[in-house]
């Protein structure tokens, strides 16, 4: 295997690494002072900021956009998911920081989603200003009535009326959905009860300003509510549609939603490397600058000790997410599913591990607002659920290894839910 990054990838890392420390690492608290100055001032905490508007045509200007859609003609900037993947962990070692570039979950999964499995018209409507940045959108297939790591259990309904759609469903800890930018979603629902069980699903493109959408409220993670961007719990209430909206055709949901996760899932893991390496590195220099019992504190075993386990945990991570990147190039995503699958366990447990170590260097101020482990924290943990919990990873990588030697007679499909 070759991992070796292309000239323009290496090219494109100095240029984002210098763009993070002139503009991203210098406004983190900025950041969140206008966000919680918006809910004091305005009485909105939910307005998008004026610092990420004012950075977005910067990045822009610098080539440093859209990087992860790979093979599209309306965005010929996309890189291979080996190249993309180094950028992908710059950006992540600051949870806003995607969305300057474009690149910034879900919209880049629903990009990625229309524009394979969308229609011209579908393009024209929505890709195009996504791809712009001028709106943003989510992805609504989690539901609290039943357990959503089966996505064979969603309850939604979308049953055809003529030339249109009608959706009555419940859904919740759709992303993104908080954000007064957020113009479209996509939904998955199922189309007809009575089909084979995975034939049942399809996913339907929802203007979000269509009648009987409610907001019924955002869902704060750990405490934290996430405002703009947010997670929220949507009731869609005979929400009528025309049949154009339809992606691919009736019964089509899993197959959209195997092509849409496996990208979405080694994101995720690349950002949460990027996480880890900055825990390590704030970890690193405040062992250095403090001195316990007559001695820094980086000298104490103990902390040698985690530091030594937290290099190694990063780099088998980032060794696995490459391989995994490179053979989604190569052979294509459902080649690559176990190696999506394990890395989807690994780099957010590694991550998790790496920031509990760095918060506990920092003592109290860990886990305060002075430094961003925290809250890095709280996001990061909600991997081990999102885009399928841990459990069913596992359980899909162990069928797939012991499909190897026997013959078990039952689906081998990796699961497609969205936590």
């Amino acid at each position: 295997m070759n991992f070796d990054y292309s000239e323009r990838c290496k090219e494109l890392q100095g240029r984002l690494l210098a763009f993070m420390d002139e503009h991203i690492y210098p406004n983190e608290k900025a950041f969140k002072q206008e966000i919680d100055r918006n809910g004091v001032e305005k009485g909105n905490r939910w307005i998008p900021t004026e610092l990420i508007e004012r950075l977005k045509p910067l990045a822009r200007e610098q080539g440093l956009w859209n990087l992860f859609l790979p093979q599209s003609v309306r965005a010929p900037e996309g890189l291979s998911n080996l190249d993309y993947a180094p950028l992908c962990e710059i950006m992540g070692r600051v949870v806003w920081a995607p969305e300057v570039f474009n690149c910034a979950a879900p919209d880049t999964g629903n990009m990625e989603t229309i524009e394979r499995y969308g229609s011209e018209a579908h393009k024209r409507e929505w890709l195009e200003p996504l791809l712009r940045g001028e709106i943003r959108s989510a992805f609504a297939m989690t539901e609290p009535n039943v357990a959503s790591s089966d996505a064979t259990n969603i309850e939604t309904r979308i049953e055809r009326d003529g030339g249109d759609y009608v959706i009555n469903g419940h859904k919740w800890w759709i992303s993104g959905a908080g954000d007064p930018r957020c113009k479209v979603f996509i939904v998955m629902g199922k189309t007809d009860f009575t089909a084979a069980r995975h034939a049942q699903q399809s996913m339907i493109v929802v203007p979000a300003d269509t009648p009987g959408i409610t907001i019924v409220r955002p869902l704060p993670v750990f405490g934290y509510d996430d405002a703009p961007h947010g997670h929220c719990e949507i009731l869609f209430e005979n929400v009528r549609v025309p049949v154009a909206n339809l992606l691919l055709g009736e019964g089509r949901g899993f197959e959209i939603a195997q092509g849409r996760l496996g990208p979405g899932r080694i994101h995720h893991c690349m950002r949460a490397i990027g996480v880890a390496e900055r825990a390590l590195e704030l970890m690193c220099k405040r062992l250095n600058s403090r001195v316990a019992f007559g001695k820094k504190i980086s000298e104490q075993g103990v902390w040698r000790e985690r530091i030594a386990e937290s290099r190694i945990r990063i780099d088998t991570a980032r060794l696995l997410t490459l391989k995994a990147a490179f053979m989604m190039d190569t052979v294509g995503n459902k080649q690559a599913a176990a190696e999506i699958a394990m890395i989807k366990v690994l780099a957010p447990t590694v991550a998790q591990d790496v920031l509990d170590w760095a918060i506990q260097a920092h003592g109290a101020a860990g886990v305060s607002d002075d430094f961003p482990l925290a809250s890095q924290w709280a996001m990061n943990r909600t991997l081990r659920l999102a885009d399928g919990p841990d459990e069913v990873h596992r359980n899909a990588v162990a069928k797939l290894e012991l499909a190897k030697w026997i013959s078990l007679g039952e689906d081998l499909s990796l699961p497609i839910t969205r936590s």
